[in-house]
């Protein structure tokens, strides 16, 4: 029992060991002709860094001709950069003769981008498509543009220059800007380069984190008539003002004629009552004396030769012939 117990403490021991001095990675820096001692790699450890992926990519710095020190991977990592992106990015870009240092590729790093693919565009440069651009010539006929925006990074503007969005958003209004522009949309269907030459002085890329190569127009689509379409909507809007303003008119005529109306039956009214007063009138004349049997009688031959004279202007109706009805044969 007491021998298994030794062996169990030794084998424990021995994988200890093993894990707190790392003598494989440190045989194989020494044959890939990096030095780095024990001790360092023992001081790794505790400081939880991971000397495989240090020892790795010093090795593979090494052999690419490049001078990275071992505080600087370790300085990197612990900063929470990705050391292998890092070291392949400044060896793809010295492959490139790229200028490209170790201090501006972990700053990179650290920014949030991708240093490796950041090196991979600026020497393969990349092709954006733009998404439908849709704008109005002058002579009011809308165009829907699609264009390919070729561009490569620019490594010294890749910390805190704008990303793919801009350059998107840049193009669009250069594309907006060159149609509008135009007198007419078959200028644009005859010569769509010259979307592309007027978007490219514009300096789009400036502040950016990427150079614009070339800007070419692959697909142009005619869409709707937008001029026709909004005088025709001015011309309804038109419409509806008038006939509201003729609506309105209407109604204030109705209002004066319904006022006239009233005002009228109130003058019959007052006529009426008027009247209604002339034998009261009269009765009071003949009390007071005021009106003679000879003056009343004189009025009312007036008033008869009144209604004569009135009954022979006024032609009377023709009295309709009744059918006479037909035997029956």
């Amino acid at each position: 029992m007491g021998t298994y117990l030794i062996i169990g403490i030794c084998a424990i021991a021995l994988i200890l060991f093993l894990y707190l001095v790392p003598i494989g990675i440190w045989f194989q820096a020494l044959v890939s002709g990096v030095y780095t001692s024990l001790v360092q790699l023992i001081f790794m450890r505790f400081r939880k860094v991971p000397p495989s992926v240090i020892v790795g990519n010093l090795i593979s710095a090494s052999k690419a001709g490049l001078k990275i020190k071992q505080n600087d991977l370790e300085a990197h990592y612990l900063a929470g950069g990705h050391v292998g992106s890092v070291v392949n990015a400044l060896i793809s870009a010295d492959k490139a003769n790229m200028n490209l240092d170790f201090k501006t590729a972990t700053a990179i790093d650290l920014a949030g981008r991708d240093v490796l693919k950041a090196v991979q565009t600026s020497v393969n440069p990349k092709v954006i498509d733009t998404p439908p651009v849709a704008a109005v010539a002058k002579d009011g006929i809308q165009l829907i543009a699609k264009a390919r925006v070729t561009v490569r990074t620019n490594i010294k503007q890749l910390v805190g220059g704008a990303g793919e969005e801009t350059i998107l958003a840049r193009v669009g209004e250069g594309i907006v800007t060159s149609i509008g522009s135009a007198t007419s949309h078959k200028q644009v269907l005859e010569n769509p380069d010259s979307i592309s030459k007027l978007v490219l002085t514009k300096g789009l890329d400036s502040g950016t984190a990427f150079e614009i190569l070339s800007i070419d127009i692959a697909d142009i689509d005619v869409g709707k008539n937008i001029g026709a379409q909004l005088q025709m909507d001015q011309a309804n809007a038109d419409k509806n003002i008038a006939q509201a303003k003729a609506e309105e008119r209407r109604a204030m005529a109705v209002a004066q004629e319904q006022e006239m109306k009233a005002k009228a039956q109130e003058a019959r009214a007052k006529v009426i009552q008027a009247e209604a007063e002339v034998p009261l009138a009269m009765a009071e004349a003949f009390r007071s004396g005021n009106l003679g049997i000879m003056d009343y009688y004189r009025m009312k031959n007036i008033q008869a030769d009144t209604d004569m004279r009135a009954s022979i202007a006024t032609p009377a109706a023709t009295p309709t012939k009744p059918a006479t009805p037909k035997a029956d044969k």
